[in-house]
């Protein structure tokens, strides 16, 4: 007897013939996307929020009643976390204040402290938004620009009274994420601006959303030329990409007297795609070229040793190195591949502790555009706040907190806030001086070229002299 699957009939010939065919045509192009797609980095820029990975919105927002930044808590923040919850600010007080004085750099801790202070007591409310889940050390570094002005305000009576409190927000940098946080923010009538977004994409994801919502959103740091007249609600304290990326090339040029140029830049980084094309433009116009190499950090198949092997033989005269903030490692291991000793550039992400500690002599003599280096009152301040030092990043957020104090002082509804600040004669005192915005939305500045400088004893950036 035969049984039932025996008796089942095959498919025609013409079925197999054509299953093959299908699979011949889509294999070769499919295959590739799943080898890109193991790339880590390209998996957590594309991948949903809605993940099961990803905390839930709710859970990215807080005023000090859930903890954000979770390494190192104390135990006495985490008891001022749920005091605040329960809205027994008294409780909380306490509690982070005996949270930083065991950890006094601690800016979440800072902020905290400064919302239970105030508590019920009618408020002005400003949120910004920190990659914490991506990049804890850029977190903070903004975060502790943020709490030292709002500090600062509240400890001088507050804006007309009024205290001063700051929800904040994790956006991991992800630009899906940012724009759901956008969109929190933006529904939420008593947030009246934002500090925030730190990478590029992420601005550029959100600033449409406060655009249509007529809410102001000042970003500390992200750079591309995209946001320049973005729209009249948008802001930015550091100087637009032109301005950073010409006066390196022209120094490289003109001053270093170097003609050819490897550049290794992130395809995903809106930032360093600007940087890479005004740099150029600028390198061209002054009898400078491009070397012949194709170096990208966010490449799957990345290797520092591969690509600066293929730098030294396009006969580059020097580097420039324009990573993407999540991928600074891979500049720094770029950096370490460099055994001929190729003169190295590259642009503000890579101003931070992070390529201090890992690059070592490695980038000792790195040269850098920056915003900002340390200036009086503001750095002493600074390191007494927070017993250490601070960087750009911190400045910089600080500048962005201070122009919406100064422009909440003249008005305190969104609408009048953004007017305020599209005044030409406004202006606000920052880290370094008067903060000042062109009709575009970027800051009124100068650009500083700094050197690393790394030897047994330190490690810091210098101002470049000529």
């Amino acid at each position: 007897m035969r049984t039932r699957s025996s008796q089942r009939r095959l498919p025609p010939p013409i079925v197999f013939v054509g299953l093959g065919l299908i699979l011949f045509v889509t294999v070769p192009k499919v295959a590739p996307l799943l080898q890109i797609w193991k790339s880590s980095d390209l998996r957590s820029a594309l991948s949903s929020p809605s993940s099961t990975q990803s905390p839930k919105l709710e859970d990215r927002l807080s005023m000090g009643e859930k903890l954000l930044i979770t390494t190192g808590a104390t135990a006495a923040k985490r008891e001022g976390v749920e005091a605040f919850a329960r809205h027994d600010y008294a409780r909380a007080v306490k509690s982070f204040q005996q949270s930083l004085v065991q950890q006094p750099n601690d800016p979440e801790a800072l902020i905290y402290l400064n919302n239970a202070q105030i508590g019920n007591s009618s408020p002005l409310k400003i949120a910004v938004s920190i990659p914490i889940g991506t990049n804890i050390n850029v977190a903070q570094e903004i975060l502790r620009g943020v709490a030292q002005a709002q500090h600062e305000v509240n400890q001088q009576g507050g804006l007309k009274g009024q205290g001063l409190q700051v929800q904040i927000a994790n956006d991991d940098n992800n630009p899906e994420i940012a724009r759901q946080v956008a969109q929190a923010l933006a529904g939420n009538g008593n947030i009246l601006a934002v500090v925030g977004h730190n990478a590029s994409n992420a601005s550029l994801a959100a600033a449409p959303v406060y655009q249509q919502a007529g809410l102001v959103m000042v970003t500390p740091t992200s750079f591309a030329n995209l946001l320049s007249n973005f729209g009249s609600y948008i802001f930015r304290t550091v100087p637009n990409i032109r301005s950073m990326a010409a006066p390196l090339a022209a120094y490289i040029v003109q001053e270093k007297r170097l003609k050819t140029i490897a550049i290794c830049y992130d395809s995903l980084s809106p930032d360093t795609a600007s940087f890479r094309d005004e740099f150029v433009a600028t390198l061209v116009r002054l009898g400078g070229q491009q070397a012949d190499t194709i170096c990208d950090f966010a490449a799957p198949s990345f290797n520092p040793a591969l690509a600066m092997n293929e730098i030294r033989g396009s006969q580059a005269d020097v580097v420039l190195l324009a990573p993407h903030i999540d991928r600074i490692n891979q500049a720094i291991a770029l950096a370490q591949a460099n055994q001929s000793g190729l003169p190295l550039y590259g642009t503000t992400t890579l101003y931070t502790i992070q390529t201090l500690q890992q690059g070592g002599q490695a980038i000792n003599g790195l040269v850098l555009p920056v915003p900002w280096l340390p200036t009086e009152p503001f750095t002493s301040n600074a390191r007494q706040l927070w017993k250490g030092s601070v960087n750009w990043r911190t400045a910089s957020a600080y500048d962005a907190t201070q122009a919406v104090i100064a422009g909440l002082q003249q008005n305190t509804s969104r609408n009048g806030l953004q007017a305020v600040l599209r005044d030409p004669s406004f202006s606000a005192v920052g880290a370094s001086g008067k903060v000042q915005f062109l009709a575009t939305g970027d800051r009124i500045g100068e650009i500083i070229l700094a050197k690393a400088v790394v030897n047994r004893r330190s490690a810091g950036f210098s101002r470049l002299q000529p």
